[in-house]
């Protein structure tokens, strides 16, 4: 790629990047080479600009928001990475019941902001430790609840810069999947359609669930959450732990010992050793339960 090129564009159009920026700073594994481009747009007319430029230079394009769900390769990102963090974070009002919120904000500022407004129906994420586009990209999910039972429609950007929404049905929300799984679109925002509620009612379940987070999850630990999906019939955590699992590591990748649907960075874990566990992990399971799980983590590259 020439790279001048792109700085030049970025320059001219007021776009902030970065050069050769460690992934491992973005990803909450702390895992991750260096991104060759690491592009900071700031609205949804520099991210469309964006997807046009690399699509007509055809330069790899990646959307990144809160790196809670993926791992990053060793080593690093050819291209552009385009990442979707706290200049990109607004979060508004639509009218009582809704609030829109741009796709780099954390689910937690957005679980904030809904108690602030004395609405409810967002409990479930709070704590969920992602952006809201990953989340829709993702339809995440938590205690009985997902992003599917409050979204209203989502904001994208295609490969050749031009704006969109889904909304209802066109989502194609099922479990860890929507319509964007696999496509080329960067999230932009999403709208979201609560209920009035009791303040003192939705932060206490808020409470109740971050409290449960940390009473049963690795939190003290560097992961990108729960490393499998849900088999049918099954819970992936109860598999790998029927399997003997717990402790064992390659590497600086452990499968958790407070959890064993959690695959944590205990020091120094590079992405070689993650896939190398979740590979032993996924054999070792189908071979002594007849169960096979799939990773719910984004490999990224």
């Amino acid at each position: 790629m020439e790279k001048t090129a792109f700085y030049k564009f970025a320059d001219e159009h007021g776009i902030k990047y970065l050069e050769q920026e460690e992934l491992s700073k973005h990803t909450s594994f702390k895992i991750g080479g260096p991104a060759e481009i690491f592009a900071k747009p700031a609205s949804t007319e520099q991210v469309a600009l964006i997807a046009d430029f690399c699509r007509k230079n055809e330069i790899p394009l990646l959307p990144l928001g809160k790196g809670s769900n993926v791992l990053a390769p060793d080593n690093g990102i050819k291209g552009v990475t385009m990442h979707f963090g706290s200049d990109f974070g607004k979060i508004i009002l639509l009218d009582d019941e809704t609030i829109y919120c741009e796709a780099g904000a954390s689910l937690s500022a957005l679980c904030k902001f809904a108690l602030e407004n004395e609405l409810t129906g967002l409990e479930f994420a709070y704590g969920i430790p992602g952006s809201v586009g990953g989340a829709v990209f993702m339809n995440a999910g938590a205690y009985g609840g997902e992003i599917k039972d409050v979204i209203l429609f989502a904001d994208h950007v295609d490969k050749e810069g031009r704006t969109g929404r889904f909304t209802g049905e066109e989502l194609e929300m099922s479990y860890r999947h929507s319509v964007y799984s696999g496509k080329e679109y960067f999230i932009t925002g999403a709208a979201f359609k609560l209920q009035k509620g009791d303040r003192t009612e939705i932060k206490a379940k808020m409470d109740d669930l971050l409290g449960r987070r940390f009473d049963k999850q690795p939190m003290d630990k560097p992961s990108a959450g729960s490393t499998f999906k849900r088999p049918e019939g099954a819970f992936a955590s109860a598999l790998i732990d029927q399997c003997g699992l717990k402790g064992y590591r390659i590497g600086g990748a452990e499968v958790s010992t407070k959890h064993a649907g959690f695959v944590v960075n205990i020091g120094g874990a590079t992405a070689e050793d993650v896939l190398q566990l979740i590979g032993y992990i996924q054999e070792k399971v189908k071979n002594d339960t007849g169960f096979f799980i799939e990773p719910e983590i984004e490999i990224l590259g």
